[in-house]
């Protein structure tokens, strides 16, 4: 890549035949561009595709979408499909910044300093597989071009929880979005479970949810129960 992109050939050259890549991107900005500019570049990988409800679409954007050499597989047994890539050295990119149910494999992070539920199959998969894990985003230019950002990549995991690397993801987005707020998806729902302590206002689509409550607790090292082994549990 030239100018267009930041970090992508130091990304790109710690991972290959000894080490496999997991790309963390959010919903900021052109993020579709983001995943054809790494195929078009060399960096192409196997990612879960989001079915559509209007089933006549899938295999217009399946098309589209592996045009660059990516691998695009259905949801269904889809962490065990990624966790088999990677442990072949393969690459993978997830979109990890939106609301999932607190019992599908979610940790809470704090976003824009609420509390919110997401998905932890980045970390469990880095854990799991030792790859690379890199968050990245597609940065909009003032001429109708986009930028390919490649952030730090998430180093000396060894002694945090799946909640700590989750957080790290995002920690390295919250930068890039407060500094310009409107690429970011904001038709998404971020904020679906409200504290039952809350002294923040959260959202009027909020509700109490005694699960999100449990993993709040847990996650905060309040339970008895282990972080890993009850994530681990949500994707074998």
């Amino acid at each position: 890549m030239d100018r267009n992109s930041q970090n992508f050939e130091e990304t790109a050259r710690g991972t290959g035949a000894e080490r496999g890549l997991i790309v963390a991107c959010c919903h900021y900005s052109n993020f579709e561009w983001l995943s054809l500019a790494c195929g078009f570049a060399g960096l192409t990988s196997t990612i879960i595709g989001q079915e559509f409800r209007n089933s006549l679409l899938n295999p217009i954007f399946k098309t589209i979408r592996e045009e660059a050499g990516h691998e695009l597989i259905p949801r269904k047994r889809g962490i065990v499909r990624l966790y088999k890539v990677l442990r072949r050295k393969g690459r993978t990119a997830l979109l990890v910044d939106l609301t999932v149910p607190p019992d599908k494999g979610a940790v809470v992070i704090d976003c824009f300093g609420l509390k919110t539920s997401v998905t932890s199959a980045h970390a469990w998969l880095h854990e799991r597989t030792g790859a690379l894990l890199v968050p990245a985003h597609c940065e909009p230019l003032p001429d109708g071009r986009y930028r390919v950002i490649f952030h730090p990549k998430i180093d000396n995991t060894a002694g945090m929880t799946h909640q700590q690397i989750v957080q790290a993801c995002w920690d390295s987005f919250e930068p890039y979005v407060r500094r310009n707020p409107a690429p970011w998806l904001w038709m998404y729902k971020h904020w679906r479970y409200e504290p039952a302590n809350s002294i923040r206002p959260y959202p009027f689509y909020a509700n109490f949810s005694r699960r999100f409550e449990e993993i709040l607790l847990r996650d905060q090292g309040n339970s008895v129960e282990g972080t890993r082994s009850a994530e681990s549990a949500s994707f074998e």
